[in-house]
């Protein structure tokens, strides 16, 4: 098999709590011909992957070492503590991170959000994954903070989290090596922006298409203009036909008058 021979594919990578699943549907929907392959990846790894062409595009999280890759920021993620149910900070609709000061916060190796200075008291051992902090934080050791979307991915029915203010915000992104803006990652860029499937942005016709379409364009030209010219034709006649109709209604005005006449002398004899 030939280089040619090879079907067309795409492999987007993705990190832990970002839901590609729309995207991917809307791809199968505009190019069905085309596989694209989801490669799940952790956090830190996502950008040397991508970068290293192991993946044709990555759903990463900011912030990230760009370096030979192009980033478009796509949504920016709440922050939130993860606690037990019972916790008295469950009782809060929003904490300020100042008041998680003399809490044990859990801070994963994995961890997605950038701190200048990580808030809380810091755990023993630093938690190798959010996964293993999440069970840290079901067993009472201490809480967890993290973006939404990770907090959804490890609910547990004795858990719940709240919004956190004042603390980092995680924005996720598509990323692809510069040097690699196919017009397959096009296609993905146009999907993930909202474009709609007869978006031309960044796509081009073909010079035959374009002759194609330039070609079918004439005869139509013809036929519009062939067409006024029949439409002028029977315009012309139109007015011949109401010069006709006017004769007409200029005699029944003859006849009318005639009748007038008549009346005026009937007129007359009730007058005697």
């Amino acid at each position: 098999m030939t280089g040619s021979d090879v079907p067309p594919s795409f492999r987007l990578a993705y990190v832990p709590g970002v839901t590609p699943t729309k995207w991917v549907r809307t791809w199968h929907e505009r190019l069905p011909d085309v596989a694209l392959t989801l490669v799940g990846v952790s956090a830190a790894e996502a950008a040397d992957l991508v970068r290293a062409g192991g993946a044709d595009a990555g759903l990463v999280r900011l912030p990230i070492d760009r370096t030979g890759l192009s980033a478009i920021p796509l949504y920016v993620e709440t922050t939130v503590v993860v606690i037990q149910k019972d916790h008295v900070l469950a009782a809060a609709e929003e904490v300020p991170v100042a008041d998680l000061a003399d809490e044990v916060v859990l801070h994963p190796l994995d961890d997605a959000l950038d701190w200048a200075q990580p808030p809380g008291r810091p755990a023993v051992d630093r938690p190798a994954t959010t996964a293993n902090a999440v069970e840290l934080v079901a067993a009472g050791v201490g809480v967890l903070i993290v973006p939404q979307s990770l907090a959804r991915l490890h609910h547990r029915k004795d858990l719940t989290y709240r919004p956190v203010s004042g603390a980092p915000e995680s924005g996720v992104a598509l990323s692809w090596p510069e040097d690699e803006t196919t017009d397959l990652m096009e296609q993905f860029i146009g999907i993930v922006r909202g474009r709609t499937v007869n978006s031309t942005r960044g796509r081009q016709p073909a010079p035959a298409e374009a002759k194609a379409s330039t070609k079918g364009a004439r005869p139509d030209a013809e036929r519009k203009s062939s067409a006024g010219k029949a439409t002028g034709g029977k315009s012309a006649g139109g007015r011949s036909a109401g010069k006709a109709a006017g004769g007409k209604v200029a005699g029944r005005g003859q006849r009318r008058g005639a009748g007038a006449s008549d009346g005026g002398k009937r007129g007359k004899r009730r007058g005697r």
